[in-house]
């Protein structure tokens, strides 16, 4: 797991393991272990999960074990409290797996967001159960009707990723008062007050489970409603880290891993003998050594583009710097980048398989649909490439993008 940056003692493993009153090195080998056992199991089982549409809730189970949903959440409720980097590694190892459980450990994300729920309303979600898992889908936002001390809500939201496993489910709202900087407001429910639509049937990201969810006349109060992109309510370091960003950056980098998985069979490949043809090996062949340097290349650059660029902000959040607009349109840059440039090196490597690669359910046609399911998402789409060019100019950017 080196390749991930989880070998390496780090001033937080430090902490951490003080904490829990655990030499870093076992505390490490323990974590490695669980997280290498969970991968082979995930890698067995996939083709199990794209039946099914959705991640089963055993695999979310262990996906809470390994720490996945208490990343982001503060140690005094019995989080983790990590590092974006951190957090962004640990999903990218499981998109080498599989991307559609990448995408739903990419929620793990869903304290930073819920942060700007009320303090009390925070805690109660997670003093209770640090490893709540919440999804939610916020567009088209539903009118929602204002009642004495919160809303009735009604409606149906499509692309629920994730939702089968929750047990919280946000949906987003608008009302007559209208909503702060054009952002629409989400409200939180209870699982059992939502019902899901099983409509999600695609060829990319096929496990995601992103089914309808719809809600029937509903009472949601007040404080269990917040305006999604607004300022967190707590004041720890990762929740002052722009979470409009963060949300982008999580699924961006489902496309990193899945573009490593695609590469990393290419690797395997060309030391394996002869094609069925009798021609040489694809590692003897001059135009595949080309393109997979070529891809190595492109890879390696937008992970380090990547990486770095959430470095650089994380340590200005712990000065206590505030982040610049400039800062903020970089990291949806880096995101929108990672996805993009996955997608393409995934590409590469399908056409590097030649003919087998065309079977129905090989793992190269695999990561090729992922990866480009992955840059089709509105955070990272094309429209975000003008996006950031227009905010690196400092023209207008849509609500809630930087």
């Amino acid at each position: 797991m080196r390749r991930y940056g989880m070998g390496r003692a780090t001033a937080e493993d430090q902490r951490r393991s003080a904490l829990m009153n655990i030499p870093i090195a076992a505390r490490q080998r323990n974590e490695s272990a669980a997280l290498d056992a969970l991968l082979d199991e995930i890698r067995c089982r996939r083709d199990e999960f794209e039946k099914l549409t959705y991640v089963p809730l055993d695999i979310v189970e262990k996906l809470q074990q390994v720490g996945v949903y208490r990343a982001f959440v503060p140690r005094e409720f019995g989080g983790d409290a990590l590092s974006p980097m951190s957090f962004l590694r640990l999903v990218e190892a499981l998109s080498t797996a599989d991307a559609s459980t990448g995408w739903v450990a990419s929620f793990g994300v869903s304290s930073t967001y819920l942060a700007a729920l009320p303090p009390e309303t925070f805690a109660k979600i997670y003093a209770d159960n640090p490893d709540t898992v919440f999804a939610g889908s916020i567009f088209p936002p539903q009118q929602a009707v204002r009642t004495d001390g919160g809303f009735k809500v009604a409606g149906r939201w499509p692309y629920c990723s994730g939702c089968m496993g929750a047990s919280l489910i946000g949906a987003g709202i608008r009302s007559d008062e209208g909503n702060a900087g054009g952002l629409p407001r989400m409200a939180v429910m209870p699982r059992k007050q939502v019902a899901i639509k099983h409509t999600w049937e695609t060829v990319g990201l096929a496990a995601t489970g992103s089914h309808d969810i719809v809600v029937e006349d509903v009472f949601v109060p007040e404080e269990w409603t917040f305006v999604r992109g607004s300022k967190a309510q707590r004041d720890d370091a990762i929740f002052r880290y722009p979470s409009m960003a963060l949300a982008a950056q999580v699924l961006a980098v489902v496309g990193l891993g899945t573009a490593r998985e695609a590469l990393d069979w290419i690797h395997a490949e060309a030391l394996s003998g002869p094609s069925i043809t009798g021609a040489p090996s694809i590692g003897m062949r001059p135009y595949i050594q080309a393109e997979l340097g070529r891809a190595e290349a492109q890879l390696r650059g937008a992970r380090a583009f990547f990486y770095e660029t959430t470095e650089e902000v994380w340590e200005a959040v712990n000065r206590g710097d505030e982040i610049s607009p400039q800062m903020r349109v970089r990291l949806r840059l880096c995101a929108t980048n990672a996805a993009n440039e996955g997608a393409a090196v995934a590409q590469a490597a399908f056409r590097m398989g030649g003919a087998s690669a065309i079977n129905r359910g090989h793992v190269l046609v695999r990561c090729l649909l992922d990866s480009a399911a992955v840059a089709q998402h509105a955070f990272l789409g094309i429209g975000t490439w003008t996006s950031a060019g227009a905010g690196l100019l400092a023209q207008a950017v849509p609500p809630g993008f930087p």
